[in-house]
């Protein structure tokens, strides 16, 4: 584990001397957009060997929101619709928020959820409810205020994700390739180390909890290769600064209160089972879906968009014919290019 040794340039070599050591080919899906930008500014990549490749998985809440989820919210005429920024380019089937807006929908930017709730105070009011663990509990102690505090113009239209599902998913599936996983740091402080549990016991897959700077990134590649060399498969965790085998608990239960799992739509994946979680009923009152009866099932409207093999680490994001062309983060065509945190504009801005 680090603590003071970020900036150390010699133990940055050592490990990478380190690595450098391992002949075998590996693939290693981070599954973090926040990894995904620190691996591209820091030029991980080019510091690697040749054998040893990094690849993006789905990692970005705002890459797999599925397109009817924004044409659920375009379709919200008269009300105020609130976001966070990266979903308001996010292509819907005909248009995005953000051209919506232009035309006279209500689309506000908050920070947090809480700024939705005050807007609601003086009229009816939906926030866009998507994210994974981390961002979660927030909006789950959201909708728990709005009930103490009888808000009734207020809701949350929801696209909650979970990562463990996720990963099952992945690694299930036939088309896609992975020898470990660089696994989150964020998503993990909430739920914690233990959660993933299954990957060595299931699928005899190992996976490193890593932090964000470049030598926690290296340090956790370093493990993964240590895991691998011991012949057991297992997970470990390198951010043990912020990350416990059994996470923040309080952030759990507040989840727990207020939500459930269900079937959820990922963008470019389908339908994951118990991948996603739902508003209980006895908060229904603050469930967009049920309060003004949205549908969000799943289809992908045709595109030459490759979107869907990136975040299954099946091809890199240059290997896409609109990459950089047609599709850029001034004019995203697909989701991975939308949102700050995603594959597509983490290679744009790193690492055409």
């Amino acid at each position: 584990m680090l603590n003071n040794s970020f900036q150390d340039p010699g133990l940055s070599h050592k490990i990478l001397n380190q690595i450098s050591e391992y002949k075998k080919e590996l693939r290693i899906m981070e599954v973090c957009g926040s990894h995904t930008m620190a691996i591209g500014k820091w030029a991980l990549r080019k510091l690697l060997p040749p054998n040893i490749q990094l690849i993006s998985g789905p990692g970005c809440p705002v890459c797999v929101t599925p397109v009817s989820y924004i044409d659920a919210l375009i379709s919200l005429k008269s009300l105020t619709i609130t976001v966070f920024g990266d979903l308001l380019r996010l292509p819907g089937s005909l248009t995005t928020l953000e051209t919506a807006r232009a035309q006279g929908l209500d689309v506000r930017l908050v920070f947090s959820p809480l700024d939705a709730l005050k807007i609601a105070q003086k009229q009816e009011t939906v926030f866009a409810g998507i994210g994974f663990e981390t961002t979660t509990p927030g909006i789950a102690h959201t909708i728990r205020l709005a009930q103490e505090n009888n808000i009734t113009n207020f809701s949350v239209l929801p696209a909650f994700k979970l990562i463990p599902p996720a990963l099952k998913y992945l690694l299930l599936a036939d088309d896609v390739e992975i020898d470990a996983f660089l696994l989150p740091g964020h998503v993990s402080a909430i739920i914690g180390s233990n959660a993933y549990s299954f990957l060595p016991a299931q699928f005899d897959t190992s996976g490193v909890i890593s932090g964000f700077e470049p030598l926690d990134i290296l340090l956790a590649i370093k493990m993964i290769i240590d895991i691998l060399e011991s012949g057991k498969n297992a997970i470990e965790n390198e951010y043990q600064r912020v990350v416990s085998p059994s996470g923040n608990l309080q952030a759990q239960n507040i989840m727990n209160q207020v939500l459930y799992p269900r079937d959820a739509c990922w963008r470019g994946l389908g339908i994951i089972p118990a991948s996603g979680l739902a508003i209980k009923p006895e908060f229904s009152r603050f469930d967009a879906t049920q309060k003004y009866d949205l549908d969000i099932s799943y289809y992908e409207p045709p595109s030459p968009c490759r979107c869907a093999d990136i975040l299954k680490g099946k091809i890199l994001p240059p290997q896409c014919p609109l990459f950089a062309d047609s599709c850029s983060p001034a004019h995203p065509i697909g989701p991975c290019m939308v949102s700050s945190e995603g594959s597509c504009a983490a290679y744009y801005k790193y690492e055409r």
